[in-house]
């Protein structure tokens, strides 16, 4: 692994440290820091010189700033003659926004492709992107790895007796029996009417989930009302017990707070974001680490080995 050089931005690194110490490799040296006037500046501490380097920076909350942070390393990186540059975004912010719903209004998940390929970024590693087909935006290999594992070995040791998945909205119906499948569930979903982003309203549950504890599976909770509507729904439909399981706790606005109301009794997330401070004293909250499932991935990546293998 002498060839490799792993950085890593502001947005998460106990995760690019977490990272690190798997591999057996040192956290690279960059400072990353901010003129008055809030721009951004980067000075890459090592020589990368045909380097294989790797960044880690999810691009979550504060999503622009971090997205910056990203586009101004991999510019400094290549001007300091990198030989291949990844970009390991565990969380892909903007991904939300990825086709035309409605008149004028953009694509950002291709946005934001397009500014990583045009700053010199030749790979991305990410984890369960919002929508598959966002590897369509760009040209370059992506590698879109699946916190199903993680999830999926907690789900079976602490949740195995009479257990339903439950899909929040239709969308997520093939993640969902990906999963009822490995546990050998059976299968629910909660058809919701969203009025605008952020806002839900109407939720009937498709499936039958009484007497059983129920899963909530999603990729990413953000303000929450989904999953906690969602709970709400599944409990008055007779579910003895309602967990929710996503890949990134965003967990932004108002959600630790309709958490703690919520009939919720576990949420349980993954570290590709990192938690606010009201979010780590929130008890409802279960993290479990994907350090050596993105460090395998770059492990692979870098030696040229298959990475698909890794959820055979």
């Amino acid at each position: 692994m002498k060839d490799i050089k792993i950085f890593a931005g502001n947005a998460n690194l106990a995760l690019a440290g977490d990272i690190c110490n798997y591999i057996g490799v040192p956290l690279s040296q960059a400072e990353v820091r901010r003129f008055s006037d809030g721009e951004i500046f980067v000075e890459i501490g090592e020589n990368v010189r045909g380097r294989d380097v790797f960044i880690i920076q999810p691009t979550c909350p504060p999503v622009n700033d971090h997205l910056m942070e990203l586009v101004i390393m991999v510019d400094a990186l290549r001007r300091a003659s990198a030989r291949r540059i990844t970009a390991v975004l565990p969380y892909y912010g903007y991904a939300r926004q990825d086709r035309k719903v409605a008149p004028r209004v953009p694509i950002t998940a291709k946005v934001v492709a397009e500014m990583m390929m045009v700053v010199g970024v030749r790979r991305v590693l990410t984890m369960d992107l919002h929508a598959g087909q966002i590897q369509g935006f760009f040209n370059i290999p992506v590698d879109n790895l699946f916190a199903a594992p993680v999830l999926l070995d907690y789900i079976s040791q602490k949740l195995s007796n009479d257990v339903v998945m439950v899909s929040p909205d239709a969308g997520g119906v093939e993640r969902t029996r990906a999963f009822a499948k490995r546990l050998n569930a059976s299968l629910a979903i909660v058809d919701k009417r969203r009025d605008r982003a952020n806002e839900c309203k109407a939720m009937n549950v498709i499936g039958d989930v009484a007497g059983k504890t129920a899963i909530l599976l999603d990729d990413m909770v953000d303000t929450a009302g989904t999953l906690c509507a969602g709970a709400d729904a599944l409990m008055e439909a007779g579910a003895k017990e309602v967990y929710a399981c996503c890949s990134h706790g965003v967990l932004s606005g108002p959600a630790i707070e309709r958490l703690e109301k919520s009939k919720i009794t576990t949420l349980v997330i993954t570290d590709s974001v990192p938690l606010s401070e009201a979010a780590k004293n929130c008890k409802k909250i279960k993290v479990l680490s994907v350090c050596k499932l993105l460090g395998e991935a770059v492990k692979r990546i870098h030696s040229e080995d298959s990475v698909s293998s890794l959820f055979v």
